[in-house]
């Protein structure tokens, strides 16, 4: 993998999503803010905003510096490394979760209070 971000390397356009929510906080029955796509294993985790963190836990984990939003109607791309958006190429679809899932989400998940529990 290079250290440059402007290469392709870090963006694997024909991997698809791992699913339609956050893998971490699913297996534990948790909930998230919004979603985030690695760009390079479809690895779907949750953002800076929810209580977990998991997108940038495996960017961490697995070196992986490239991440899309994974959120209905958006389509910009996060490089880790530099901090920086990025523009990127169109992903294997789906391209977000479900919207009938919800944001915050998942819909059944979300505690009453969510808002208190985050840490901006």
């Amino acid at each position: 993998m290079s250290d440059d971000a402007t290469r392709p390397d870090p963006i694997d356009p024909g991997v698809p999503p791992s699913g339609p929510g956050c893998v971490e906080c699913d297996e534990a029955g948790g909930w998230w803010v919004h979603l985030r796509r690695c760009a390079a294993c479809g690895h779907i985790g949750c953002c800076d905003s929810s209580p977990m963190k998991h997108a940038t836990a495996h960017f961490r984990e697995t070196g992986h510096p490239v991440m899309a939003s994974y959120e209905p109607g958006e389509d910009w791309f996060f490089d880790y490394r530099r901090n920086v958006m990025l523009q990127g190429p169109a992903l294997t679809p789906p391209t977000s979760h479900p919207v009938e899932q919800g944001a915050p989400g998942p819909v059944g998940r979300v505690p009453a209070d969510w808002q208190s529990q985050l840490d901006f």
